[in-house]
């Protein structure tokens, strides 16, 4: 099988596609043929060697969509459709970056779905965090709302989310680079606000915002929102992963409400509630860009640079 190893921290060039054995079936573990798998920022995070627990070498990948192969569960058929998230897929040991993978069989996720393939690869992670934070942030149509981070593919994807039930929201999204406008209007936004030095350009504030960017400007989104308001916080584009010397009382002294959503928190019945959703809505979900597993350097590059867009999969050749 196809492969693609990271034997030490690095650019887009450390992600090397290599042929190897597919794994061997052991006690409490399932066999995944993998269809495809979304392309995540925390995935770069660990391939620029910034997360301390993964050893290398390493087969990155957090998420997957795939079918049965072989399995130790009773309660799985070969071939049946499933999805794989989180866990210590990709870190603690090889994920989804590949043709074949070995995961724990409580990490198995049977998914009942009409949806493309395309479209089911894109929704793991990333939609999978944007639900979750849809429905943290207890949004009604009267609410504004506002995401902070908008280019990023859960900013999207929550977009697709909420306009697929609530239309008439006033939907409000950022970004460093005001080129980006008509792509974020066309995916559902009404207004897009630009972000300058992690600082938003602009006085107004909403009830409810979801903040992708996360505590490098969390003070400022605190500022953006209004009295009585909500904030789900779930992102870490900026980088920075806490808030030095931070104040609750202080800090949310307007009466605000701060939660967030781990994509960790998962079970077959919030998955299956998130297709459900897709389908009952009829969410465009389809994927911005979508590469085969031989072009992991060009996905990697895409992503992190400055015009990247929306949610990237790779989408194994045999089913393309």
């Amino acid at each position: 099988m196809k492969a693609v190893v990271v034997s030490s921290p690095g650019g887009p060039e450390v992600l090397e596609v290599v042929e190897r054995q597919k794994p061997v079936l052991k006690p409490g573990w399932t066999l995944v043929k993998i269809q495809g798998f979304g392309i995540n920022h925390s995935e770069i995070f660990t391939r620029k060697g910034q997360s301390p627990s993964v050893k290398f070498p390493r087969v990155l990948g957090i998420e997957c969509v795939g079918l049965v192969e072989e399995t130790t569960r009773p309660d799985l058929r070969i071939g049946q459709q499933i999805i794989s998230i989180m866990g210590e897929m990709g870190r603690a040991f090889d994920g989804g970056y590949a043709e074949y993978t070995l995961l724990p069989n409580e990490q198995i996720y049977p998914i009942k779905t009409k949806l493309d393939l395309e479209s089911l690869i894109a929704l793991p992670e990333t939609y999978y965090t944007a639900f979750g934070s849809f429905l943290n942030l207890k949004i009604e149509e009267k609410d504004s709302v506002l995401v902070r981070g908008a280019t990023s593919g859960v900013g999207i994807a929550f977009a697709r989310l909420l306009k697929g039930k609530f239309p008439k929201v006033h939907l409000a999204g950022t970004s460093r680079n005001l080129a980006k406008e008509d792509q974020l209007k066309a995916v559902g936004f009404d207004q897009v606000i630009l972000e300058k030095d992690g600082v938003l350009q602009t006085q107004e504030q909403f009830d409810k915002v979801l903040d992708l960017v996360g505590s490098s400007a969390i003070l400022d989104t605190f500022a953006r929102t209004a009295e009585g308001g909500m904030i789900c916080s779930c992102g870490l584009l900026g980088g920075q992963w806490t808030v030095p010397d931070f104040d609750p009382i202080e800090m949310l002294s307007c009466n605000l409400y701060l939660t967030t959503f781990a994509s960790g928190n998962v079970s077959p019945d919030k998955l299956q509630a998130l297709v459900d959703f897709v389908e009952q809505y009829h969410v465009d979900v389809r994927p911005e860009k979508v590469y085969r597993i031989d072009q992991i350097q060009e996905a990697h590059a895409y992503l992190e640079g400055s015009h990247s867009f929306g949610k990237v999969i790779v989408k194994n050749e045999d089913d393309l």
